[in-house]
C-alpha cells in the first residue's frame, strides 16, 4: 500500500513493489497483520511534512506482528520462524522491514499484538515525559483510542489516578480500564473537576483543548499533546519524537504477561480496504485498536 500524493484516504493504492530486505541491526517478517495509528494518516495528509518529511511515492504503515524470513547482520536473540511484533516502516504489505522488536507473548493473536508497539512506545514516553508520580491524577484527554487505552492502564500499574474523557459510548470502557470517566462536549472542564484535582494532563486527541487543560493543571509545563502542533503556542508541549522502542516493546510484553495490560481490537480491514481503515480512524470515536490483516 502507498500513495504518491498527499491528501485524504483516496490516495491510497496497493500496488506491487519489490521486496525489502533486512539491513544490519534488522529483521524482515511476512506481515501478518499491521496497526493503523493516527500519524499514518497524518502522514498521508503531509501534517507532518516540516518535521518529518516523507519522499514520494512512500509506503504506509510503522507497526506489524509476523514471522521473521530474513534476519539482517549483527542480529542476535531472533531466528527465521519467529513469532514478532515490532517496529518500522511501510508496513501495510506482505514483507517489511522492522528496525524493533520483540517476541510475541503468548496467548496473543496477530491482530492483537500488531496493535501494540506504537500505541505503548507514545504511552510511555508521554507518561514519563509530563511527570505525573504515583498518588498524583492525570486527565486524559480522548482516552479512548490505543494509546489513551495503553495510557491509562500503565498509569493504573504505577499507582496513579486518572481521568478519562471519551465519547458517551465509551464511558463504561473507560471505566473497565480503571479510569474515573466524563464526557467530552459543553461543560465537560466543569465535569472534570468534580472528579477532582488535575496534576497533569495529555491531550490525545487534537481536539483543540489546549487551553482548558493548562487552566485545569494550573501549569502548561504539565500539558503535553501528541496530536496539536500548535500545544507550543500557549505554553504546552508537543511530544511527536520516537523513544526507546525496544525499551517499550520488553515493557509491553511483561505488562501482557502478568495481565496488566490489554489493549483490545475493534475492527479489521483487509489490506485493499485500508483507505477505509483511514478513514474510520480519522472519524474517531475508536475503542483500542484498528488492525490491517494481510
Amino acid at each position: 500500500m502507498s500513495f504518491a500524493e498527499f491528501g485524504g484516504p483516496d490516495v491510497l493504492h496497493l500496488m506491487d513493489a519489490e521486496e525489502p530486505h533486512a539491513g544490519p541491526g534488522q529483521i524482515r517478517v511476512a506481515v501478518r497483520a499491521a496497526g493503523v495509528n493516527p500519524v499514518d494518516w497524518r502522514i498521508r495528509e503531509g501534517q507532518f511534512q516540516q518535521v518529518r518529511p516523507v519522499a514520494l511515492p512512500a509506503g504506509v504503515g510503522q507497526d506489524a506482528a509476523g514471522v521473521v524470513d530474513e534476519v539482517g547482520a549483527g542480529v542476535e536473540g531472533v531466528e527465521v520462524g519467529d513469532r514478532v511484533f515490532g517496529r518500522g516502516s511501510a508496513t501495510y504489505a506482505e514483507y517489511a522491514v522492522l528496525a524493533a522488536w520483540a517476541r510475541m507473548p503468548g496467548g496473543l493473536t496477530f491482530e492483537e499484538a500488531a496493535g501494540y508497539p506504537s500505541v505503548v512506545e507514545t504511552a510511555l514516553r508521554v507518561i514519563e515525559q509530563v511527570g505525573v508520580r504515583p498518588g498524583e491524577t492525570l486527565l486524559v484527554s480522548g482516552a479512548s483510542g490505543g494509546v489513551g487505552s495503553a495510557v491509562l492502564q500503565i498509569a493504573r500499574d504505577r499507582g496513579i489516578t486518572v481521568i478519562g474523557t471519551a465519547g458517551a459510548a465509551n464511558q463504561e470502557y473507560l471505566r473497565g480500564l480503571g479510569a474515573l470517566a466524563t464526557t467530552y462536549g459543553e461543560g465537560w472542564v466543569g465535569r472534570v473537576r468534580g472528579l477532582g484535582r488535575v496534576d497533569a494532563a495529555l491531550d490525545l486527541a487534537g481536539s483543540g483543548v489546549i487551553r482548558e487543560l493548562v487552566d485545569l493543571t494550573g501549569d502548561p509545563g504539565k500539558v503535553i499533546s501528541i496530536a496539536d502542533l500548535g500545544a507550543p503556542d500557549l505554553g504546552a508541549r508537543f511530544s511527536g519524537v520516537t523513544g526507546d522502542v525496544p525499551k517499550a516493546l520488553a515493557e509491553a510484553v511483561g505488562l501482557i504477561e502478568r495481565g496488566g495490560l490489554h489493549i483490545p481490537v475493534e475492527k479489521t480491514y483487509a489490506l485493499a480496504d485500508a483507505a477505509a481503515a483511514h478513514a474510520d480512524s480519522q472519524a474517531g470515536h475508536t475503542r483500542g485498536r484498528r488492525v490491517i490483516v494481510v
